[in-house]
């Protein structure tokens, strides 16, 4: 991935971390829930198919976005935690090389090929 987009990300994921800072809990929850959004990879268990879906439903930037948001309308801290993780993750994904997935496997991404060939 050429350095531009890997700033880019890296940026996003500082903004992530600058959003969490306006929330009410302790700074370890960050690191601590910054994983979390793997879980969806336990779609892969099943197939190929309901593994991209999943992966690509936790990984999706507007959507967390959009989460993020509707928190903040609705007042919820819950809401904008969760958000901030979901995006936070996802760009430290697509920092890393990790891009949103294909049906074809795991390692067929948006952003190229992963893994050992």
């Amino acid at each position: 991935m050429k350095t531009t987009l890997k700033l880019e990300e890296a940026g996003m994921f500082l903004a992530a971390i600058y959003a969490f800072s306006y929330l009410p809990y302790a700074w370890w929850w960050f690191p601590l829930l910054i994983l979390a959004p793997d879980i969806s990879m336990v779609g892969y268990l099943m197939n190929n198919r309901i593994g991209a879906l999943l992966y690509n439903l936790f990984h999706h930037k507007g959507l967390a976005l959009l989460i993020y948001i509707s928190g903040l309308f609705a007042k919820s801290d819950v809401m904008q935690l969760t958000g901030i993780i979901l995006f936070g993750h996802a760009s430290m994904d697509r920092l890393f090389g990790y891009g949103l997935k294909y049906s074809s496997g795991f390692s067929d991404t948006h952003l190229g090929r992963i893994g050992k060939k």
